[in-house]
């Protein structure tokens, strides 16, 4: 077996952890709740970019504590909402055809990403996903507590996700592909045989370009196609 794992943010779609939150802050039953945590949101927004610079794991860390108090029924309720409201509109054009040629060859398709559990049903199902490796949201009584469930998947995290998927598939990591847009995900390109920088942030960029590897823009079909012909070893 072989497999081919997929960041999800910013590599599939345009959408991230951020925004489906505060679209889900926007369906807040309690007004006056949702307008005092996107005021907080806001304001904190200086502090979240400059965590998410320097570490996604404690960006990640730091961030899920915005679900605190929020009740476990009611957000596994907006899944399908957040699909068709913030996942569906973001979705790059090359993505469904990237994996859906993976699967076409015969790869076992994996999405590995930091968003929460909850979210992620529907994703799954819109792109036919094999298998999924994400975070998980801790609760109490029924209530979020703002921490997630070890292990936490981001950076090394992913690497680790990623290796034991392959272990109880009996697949080697050498013959799977990897896909990613941040250069945060550089341990999860590195660990795999045939790794892709998808719509690369500048330092990943640098970095495939340094170890040779392809370079992918999925953000519009043009784009894709001419990235497809300069590396089909690893997409065709």
């Amino acid at each position: 077996m072989r497999i081919a794992f997929y960041d999800f943010d910013g590599t599939l779609v345009s959408s991230n952890i951020v925004t489906r939150y505060a679209f889900l802050l926007q369906r807040m039953p309690s007004r006056a709740r949702a307008l005092w945590k996107g005021v907080r949101l806001i304001s904190s927004v200086p502090t979240y970019l400059l965590l998410n610079h320097f570490s996604r794991r404690l960006f990640n860390e730091v961030f899920f504590r915005e679900y605190r108090g929020l009740e476990r029924g009611w957000l596994e309720q907006q899944a399908e909402a957040i699909l068709a409201g913030v996942v569906l509109p973001s979705v790059y054009p090359g993505a469904r055809d990237l994996v859906e040629e993976d699967r076409r060859q015969g790869f076992r398709t994996v999405l590995v990403t930091g968003e929460l559990d909850f979210a992620l049903g529907p994703v799954v199902r819109y792109f036919g996903f094999d298998g999924l490796l994400c975070n998980k949201l801790a609760y109490r009584n029924g209530k979020a507590t703002g921490a997630v469930s070890a292990p936490l998947l981001a950076e090394e995290g992913k690497v680790k996700a990623m290796a034991e998927e392959s272990r109880r598939r009996r697949a080697a990591l050498k013959e799977a592909k990897a896909y990613s847009d941040s250069f945060s995900d550089l341990p999860m390109l590195e660990a795999v045989g045939r790794p892709a920088a998808v719509n690369p942030d500048a330092r990943l960029r640098r970095a495939a370009r340094e170890r040779g590897w392809p370079i992918l823009e999925l953000k519009s079909p043009r784009g894709r196609s001419g990235a497809e012909r300069n590396s089909h070893v690893h997409v065709s």
